[in-house]
């Protein structure tokens, strides 16, 4: 029965079997393109049939598998997933398919090796949401850079070197001080078990210093201010098909592992700093979203917007433990509505982020400039492109009706239950996302036509029109209809808080 069937692992390892053979059909372009796109759909379909099977008020772990690796160190090829990962894994699989739609037009060289990167990534990233053991999840976490360190440094612009060293150097630093976490719960437990750690007696000394190692991980890979600066430089030098997979998951690989690892592990901890993570979601909200303001760069300046829309995660992430400090109480309402409206966020920026850098790279393929000064009155030779971009942009400024709003207002109300002031610099980020994103959306868009080979620009091929018609109905549908979304995170999210808060 499918039902029994090990169904995570074929969405591990159908898309790095995929990955490998795509690599060997190096000669055969054409072929490696239809094989690649076959492995993403079919992953896809296959993560909609998890979906489909999945039991939401079911509080434990589904689709579980566990096969002994180390059996001497306690270490297993243990999966499962709950209303948390689902959603990020089937984001995963849906936004691997534009990628491999993409190719052709965003990539003139080497396309099989670079198809079998972002295959071999897709599985990869799956890992991580699906491992229940942390040597496990280390092993895919640290994986997944390898693909996205060769798309960046093979693929990238003119500083790709020094991009895709500051990328890993970021990032693998942090994972380190993660390792050494993991090896200290192990060695506190006797076990790898993640949910084996949740709820463990751990002094308050120990819960601080393990809240730091893994904010070095998980803040770092959202990424969070002020370790930040890594991402805008790598989303300018990255492809099209980097930058999407870079705003579209990894960047909620970090907010997943603090609601998978610190929350549950170190509660204490976050109690005594949710202070400091609320000011550093606050700081990454207004102080990046004025940054944004002054970006002349396309990719920068979604780069950076990208930062100020996951500050409303991380917000809502923390906001519970506020709510249990300032002496306002904690309500099932407040805290399950800010750490609910995070996950829609992530969601959400998932899609959103990933259509704004892949109308940059329509327009990237045409002109070979991302400067915003070398643009205007584009909707005079593109109005399908044009129409494209106006929708995502309301989408990314929070109007009602899109995904963009279903989780910035969760958050925002969720915030009114803490604090009116914390509330009131949340709520910037619409102020700050429709100046910057409008103003970009107005000189690229509208005005004169600033350039003659402006109005010779050729409307959307069938690609990309197939890509920006993927990404525009669920950012609609999950805008007008989010219910299937939060009736299957709500059990997962009550689960995950009910011992922190006695919900």
């Amino acid at each position: 029965m499918l039902s029994e069937a090990p169904l995570l692992s074929l969405l591990i390892w159908l898309p790095i079997a995929g990955g490998l053979l795509v690599l060997w059909m190096r000669d055969q372009e054409a072929a490696a393109e239809r094989i690649a796109l076959i492995i993403t759909v079919a992953g896809f379909l296959i993560s909609l049939y998890l979906w489909a099977g999945f039991d939401p008020n079911q509080t434990q772990l589904q689709w579980v598998e566990s096969v002994a690796w180390i059996e001497s160190l306690h270490i297993y090829y243990a999966l499962g997933i709950d209303g948390i990962a689902l959603p990020l894994i089937v984001l995963t699989t849906f936004m691997t398919i534009p990628v491999v739609i993409l190719t052709p037009s965003s990539v003139s060289q080497q396309q099989s090796f670079y198809l079998s990167a972002f295959l071999i990534m897709e599985g990869l990233m799956i890992g991580v949401f699906s491992a229940t053991d942390a040597v496990l999840f280390y092993v895919f976490w640290e994986a997944m850079l390898i693909p996205m360190f060769l798309i960046i440094g093979i693929w990238g612009g003119a500083n790709r070197i020094y991009a895709t060293i500051k990328f890993f150097l970021y990032t693998f630093l942090g994972s380190v001080l993660m390792l050494a976490v993991i090896i200290y719960l192990y060695w506190r437990s006797g076990e790898f078990s993640i949910w084996a750690w949740h709820g463990m007696h751990l002094s308050a000394k120990e819960q601080w210093w393990i809240f730091m190692a893994f904010w070095a991980a998980f803040a770092v890979k959202i990424p969070m201010w002020p370790v930040h600066t890594w991402l805008p430089d790598a989303h300018v030098e990255a492809p099209t098909g980097g930058s999407i997979i870079l705003a579209a998951i990894m960047l909620k690989l970090g907010a997943y592992g603090f609601l998978r690892f610190t929350l549950p592990i170190v509660p204490d901890a976050a109690v005594a700093l949710h202070g400091l993570m609320i000011g550093l979601s606050l700081a990454a909200i207004v102080y990046i979203g004025f940054v944004a303001l002054m970006q002349e760069d396309m990719k920068k300046l979604v780069a950076y917007s990208s930062i100020a829309h996951m500050g409303i995660v991380t917000l809502g992430i923390f906001l519970p433990f506020s709510m249990a400090t300032l002496g306002v109480g904690v309500d099932q309402e407040g805290v399950l509505l800010a750490v609910q409206g995070s996950i829609v966020q992530m969601i959400s920026h998932g899609l959103v982020s990933g259509a704004l850098f892949a109308c940059i790279g329509v327009l990237y393929d045409r002109m070979h400039t991302r400067q915003i000064s070398e643009y205007g009155g584009i909707a005079t030779s593109m109005p399908m492109f044009a129409a494209f971009l106006v929708f995502f942009a309301m989408a990314n400024i929070g109007l009602p009706g899109t995904s963009g709003f279903v989780g910035e207002f969760a958050v925002i109300l969720a915030a009114m239950h803490a604090n009116f002031w914390v509330a009131l610099l949340a709520a910037t980020t619409l102020v700050l996302a429709a100046s910057y994103t409008l103003w970009m959306v107005k000189r690229v868009a509208y005005g004169p036509v600033k350039r003659p080979a402006i109005a010779m620009l050729a409307d959307l091929s069938w690609r990309e029109g197939l890509v920006l018609t993927m990404l525009a109905i669920p950012v609609l549908i999950l805008g007008i209809w989010p219910a299937p979304l939060l009736q299957v995170t709500e059990p997962a999210v009550h689960t995950l808080l009910e011992p922190i808060f006695g919900l």
